[in-house]
């Protein structure tokens, strides 16, 4: 089935979702049905309404998006940069959901105001309606799950040139997105780990899910298969990674989250696994850390109680946020730096 279908899909569910006078099921199931499919049990898309620290700054007139290009391709972007004569601290890659656009999403996460004061570089690449009907991160299809062409091609070169630029250090390079854009993050963790030192996924899916638009719905669905490992990078070589997943999340089923967090496991050596169990700004959670032989972080995983699709301690002058619950950016921050400056998590 050509992508184009996939498209139309998201369009659906997206208009379903933003409407009100629209039955959201019927509509799913009606376009699916047009293509000969049914739709998965829990495919009906879901929304939630950063939280604690210091509101979002607003991007000025020096944040005009900018283009990038290279032999696999270009896309535009925006870069905020801390104010400070000195080399940045760290670099995070921020690649939004379906529908958003980059100034959306960095309202909703609020992450260059908690960047500002953190001395890290943000890089917030735009999808272009060309390459994806719905501004969707391309991750479903096999041409962008590999090293040296498609989007992670694109993304990387992306990356390495504005790290270069603003001199960030080799080890402080992260990537981090939200739903289509976690599930690309994921990509780039397996497929560039010589770039990105860790990865976050917030309400994403796991490398080599789906090759095509089945496997996609059915991967959301949580019933997806994991294809044979076709990247480039090293299988063994296993990236950090931060996950954050709603229990109540409808669009892109909590299982995903854990595989996510499990394929980040080392395939071997000893690892010791944490279970921490608390409330954030009205909002249980269960925490899991993986942490190695000398104590250093490698792996957590957030599961949000009653939280939907959407970003947890969000702002919600963005779209698809939730303001109650942990603060998924200032946590995500923490845990990139953690390893660089104190050699472990805390």
């Amino acid at each position: 089935m050509p992508t184009k279908t996939l498209h139309t899909l998201w369009q659906t569910m997206k208009a379903a979702q933003t409407s009100p006078r629209l039955d959201p099921q019927a509509l799913v199931e009606t376009t699916l049905a047009r293509h000969g499919l049914a739709a998965p049990a829990g495919l009906v898309p879901d929304t939630g309404s950063f939280g604690r620290h210091a509101p979002h700054a607003p991007m000025g007139k020096a944040q005009k998006r900018q283009r990038f290009t290279c032999a696999s391709g270009a896309r535009d972007y925006v870069v905020h940069a801390p104010d400070a004569a000195t080399p940045p601290r760290g670099l995070v890659l921020m690649l939004h959901g379906c529908t958003q656009t980059p100034e959306d999403f960095a309202t909703g996460t609020g992450l260059d105001a908690l960047a500002q004061a953190a001395g890290l570089v943000v890089v917030w690449p735009a999808q272009s309606r060309g390459d994806n009907a719905q501004s969707c991160w391309n991750w479903f299809s096999g041409a962008d799950q590999h090293h040296g062409r498609g989007e992670p091609a694109i993304l990387a070169g992306l990356t390495r040139q504005v790290a270069d630029q603003y001199a960030v250090p080799d080890d402080a390079i992260f990537a981090a997105g939200l739903s289509a854009g976690a599930a690309m993050a994921v990509i780039l963790g397996r497929t560039y780990p010589e770039v990105f030192a860790a990865v976050g996924a917030h309400a994403g899916l796991p490398y080599g899910c789906a090759r095509g638009v089945n496997e996609a719905f059915a991967a959301m669905a949580g019933q997806g298969d994991r294809f044979p490992d076709g990247s480039t990078g090293n299988p063994d070589q296993s990236v950090r990674t931060i996950v954050f997943h709603g229990s109540a999340d409808k669009t892109v089923a909590p299982t995903n989250g854990m595989q996510i967090y499990g394929a980040a496991l080392p395939k071997a050596g000893s690892v010791t696994e944490v279970l921490d169990e608390g409330t954030a700004n009205g909002r249980g959670y269960r925490r899991t850390t993986a942490l190695g032989p000398e104590g250093q972080g490698l792996a957590e995983h957030w599961l949000i109680d009653g939280l939907a699709h959407a970003w947890s301690g969000g702002n919600p002058k963005g779209s698809h946020t939730d303001a109650t619950g942990p603060d998924a950016s200032a946590e995500m921050l923490r845990f990139f730096m953690a390893q660089r400056d104190k050699g472990g998590v805390t």
